[in-house]
């Protein structure tokens, strides 16, 4: 039989042609318009593990979109190992600034990516970090090293909150029974220097509403005598922050968790070019809370960002309009012990008080997530530790990442299952904006990683 190198080398290109073609499915699940597009990529990744040998594949109808659903049980003593993942992409917008079309996959060679990058909404995140461990999979059946018991459940609605899985993972617990659960929604630090998140940030998102006048006024006939909402909005938004750039919303670092010295140490050993970093950005100088650095203030440090803002005209030429209303959505980055929740209730009381008796305010909760840290003692992790320095050669740095997957605490309370996140994008590969892409040598390398991760887990749980 085919040993496992020899098998990945001979089928790298059709590993690679196949993902190309999953990309070309626009599974955009926040727009309605998309639903048929959401529902034709559910049926192919069940296909997908159809393909490589998976069993008891089913596509489950939620009441928003399809959780698809596979398993292999190779003995009732071996562990068992959950892959997480999804297969709906945030929307493409704005499409003026893409290179080339979102859903017309190209590969190019960029700085970072040398050996070439897929360019494409969703190659990264998650779709390409999904389809290594199904290509993973079927390396491991088709030479007969499959260790563990594998079960796939792979959503699509991740991107609008994961509405639906909680009450998914409730009703089938028995089904998804499980050592830990495997995901690959995260990133690397860069190709030279492997790294596994331990820690991610929870979630508070919300949108807020400012209401002035009945209707739309003329600013010449009514502007200096009616409060103008989205000035009022600004001003409003503008004293979230004090000079000190910490958020002044009272009682939002009460429950933050205190970082030793011993770890804010060993965050900051990971390579990091301050100016590398603007440049790649665009931007002159780097602005944040003071007294904490910049790897710390995306890892450990909670924030708040507005993340659109908009009222009155906004159409080609003028218009002289003093609006009846104006809006904003305004996500916070949590850490532990922040209770979404309990943020939610303090931001909304502390945004009702900030209005001036001349308007009106509204504040809606869209969705949350807990924070969540790993531990870097347990089995799992150093399983997934021991399998990226064989294909890394170099033992990866443990990090906190700035992103949520608030599905990773809910595995924790309703599946009573810890999680490994082995991603392998880049921070820089543009997921969630113009021009996602994904390198080649991650997707390859995930590929490869991931089987010896099943190895030693295995080993170790003996």
């Amino acid at each position: 039989m085919t040993d496992i190198n020899t098998y990945f080398k001979n089928n790298k290109q059709r590993f690679l042609d196949e993902l190309l073609e999953i990309l070309k499915i626009p599974s955009v699940s926040a727009d309605p318009n998309y639903a048929g597009d959401v529902a034709k990529m559910a049926e192919a990744v069940a296909q997908h593990l159809k393909t490589v040998g998976v069993d008891k594949v089913e596509v489950s109808k939620t009441a928003g979109h399809p959780i698809v659903y596979g398993e292999k049980i190779i003995s009732p003593k071996a562990p068992t190992v959950l892959v997480y993942g999804h297969y709906d992409v945030q929307p493409p917008d704005p499409l003026e600034l893409w290179e080339s079309p979102p859903f017309e996959p190209v590969i190019k060679k960029t700085k970072l990516h040398p050996d070439g990058a897929i360019f494409a909404r969703g190659s990264c995140d998650d779709k390409g970090q999904v389809f290594m461990h199904i290509k993973a999979f079927e390396m491991m059946m088709q030479t007969n090293s499959l260790p563990c018991n594998v079960k796939f459940m792979i959503e699509g609605e991740e991107e609008v909150g994961s509405k639906n899985l909680e009450r998914y993972c409730k009703e089938n617990k028995k089904k998804l029974a499980c050592d830990v659960v495997l995901i690959s929604d995260t990133s690397i630090i860069d190709n030279k220097t492997p790294s596994l998140t331990v820690g991610l940030r929870g979630l508070c998102y919300m949108e807020v509403e400012v209401i002035g006048p009945n209707k739309d006024l003329h600013s010449g006939v009514y502007g200096g005598a009616v409060a103008n909402p989205i000035n009022v909005l600004c001003d409003m938004i503008a004293s979230l922050h004090d000079d000190k750039k910490k958020v002044t919303v009272k009682g939002f670092y009460d429950d933050v968790q205190k970082v030793s010295n011993k770890e804010r140490k060993m965050m900051n050993e990971a390579p990091y070019n301050e100016k590398q970093y603007m440049k790649d950005l665009g931007v002159a100088e780097l602005m944040g809370e003071k007294g904490y650095t910049t790897i710390e203030r995306t890892g450990i440090r909670p924030t708040l960002d507005v993340n659109g803002i908009w009222g009155g005209y906004i159409g080609e030429g003028a218009k002289t309009v003093l609006p009846s209303a104006a809006y904003a959505k305004i996500s916070m980055r949590l850490v532990p012990d922040q209770d979404p929740a309990k943020i939610e209730k303090l931001f909304q009381k502390h945004f009702e008080k900030l209005a001036p008796e001349s308007v009106k305010v509204k504040v809606t909760a869209q969705h949350g997530g807990y924070p969540v840290v790993v531990p870097t003692d347990s089995v799992e992790y150093k399983a997934s530790e021991k399998a990226m320095e064989q294909t890394f050669g170099k033992k990866p740095l443990p990090q906190r990442g700035g992103g949520s997957i608030p599905i990773v605490a809910m595995f924790d309370q309703v599946l009573k299952a810890k999680s490994v996140l082995m991603g392998f994008g880049l921070d820089s590969d543009d997921i969630h904006s113009p021009n996602e892409h994904y390198g080649l040598f991650n997707f390859y390398k995930g590929i490869e990683t991931i089987p010896y991760f099943y190895k030693y887990y295995a080993e170790m749980k003996k």
